[in-house]
């Protein structure tokens, strides 16, 4: 049990608890997210005159919070020897080129096989905010391939989820779509949301649970039937690029969930680039893999 009193001067006043709570576990770099601070509230591990607490509670000057916090157990989740692409490793993190096919992270009744497991066979630290998703500050779907980042230790994972948080992480990919596109280059500003029916799938809309979703692409290559573009994500909604494209027309080949599966032999999208500054250097890096080879294959083969 770990325990913390956190007294509240004029400069905070009126703010909500939980930024606070972040603010505070911050500045003493103990590795809590701001979802696991507002869980640990509802807890009602976080009191004030031994009184529980919300997470929207705004605070005064003079109130004194008490934090008593239990430690936190990482979930049982077995390392594996499974190859990894590593494009680049530091003492705080990796940049990853993930295999088409490979699953992030475990999920109930899938504990294997994963990413995850990977991480925790090839690296001897790996960050713990999430215990159930270690290492894990972002995530591609299974069947996307490309870069992604892997974090060895709590502060520099915070760090990252903030970058994200902000859009300041600068991502890129390059699919195959269907059919010739229409422009050189466009911007797709339509929200997403969870879809009415199929609640496994995000659909396109402007209903009252949809989120804010902007993407720009650039037409890389026409081949009549189908056209190689670039995508940047302006936002991070689940499934973006491939909904998106589906809405104006152009779905990604290989998506069996917004396209046709057999169009290709897997989901053509892959995570190309990737751009942020490194939180213990505060520099910029940036890093980027070819093109994958069954992408030009395919482009040429419809272009002779």
């Amino acid at each position: 049990m770990r325990e913390f009193i956190l007294k509240i001067d004029d400069e905070k006043e009126g703010m909500r608890l939980d930024v606070c709570l972040f603010q505070f576990f911050q500045a003493q770099d103990l590795g809590l997210s701001r979802t696991t601070i507002q869980k640990e509230i509802l807890e009602g591990h976080v009191t004030l005159a031994g009184a529980a607490v919300k997470a929207n509670h705004k605070v005064k000057p003079g109130d004194a919070f008490e934090i008593k916090l239990g430690d936190r157990k990482p979930e049982m989740i077995g390392s594996e020897d499974i190859p990894l692409n590593i494009v680049y490793e530091d003492d705080f993190l990796a940049v990853i080129n993930k295999p088409c096919g490979l699953v992030v992270h475990p999920a109930p009744g899938n504990k294997e096989h994963t990413l995850v497991n990977a991480l925790l066979h090839h690296f001897k630290n790996i960050s713990q905010v999430n215990p159930g998703r270690p290492g894990i500050v972002h995530r591609l779907d299974k069947d996307t391939s490309g870069l992604m980042l892997a974090v060895k230790d709590d502060k520099t994972h915070l760090a990252l989820a903030q970058l994200f948080a902000r859009h300041d992480v600068k991502r890129q990919y390059v699919a195959l779509v269907r059919g010739s596109m229409e422009f050189d280059e466009n911007i797709i500003e339509v929200p997403l949301g969870r879809h009415p029916t199929d609640r496994k799938k995000i659909a396109a809309g402007f209903g009252d649970n949809t989120k804010y979703a902007k993407t720009h692409y650039r037409t890389l290559k026409r081949t009549g039937s189908a056209s190689l573009i670039e995508l940047t994500p302006f936002t991070g909604r689940t499934h973006q690029l491939r909904v998106h494209l589906a809405f104006i027309g152009h779905p990604i080949l290989g998506d069996n969930k917004y396209g046709r599966k057999n169009e290709f032999p897997r989901l053509a999208l892959h995570a190309f680039y990737i751009g942020f500054i490194h939180p213990a250097t505060n520099k910029f890096m940036e890093f980027s893999t070819p093109i994958p080879q069954e992408f030009t294959d395919f482009v040429k083969s419809r272009s002779e």
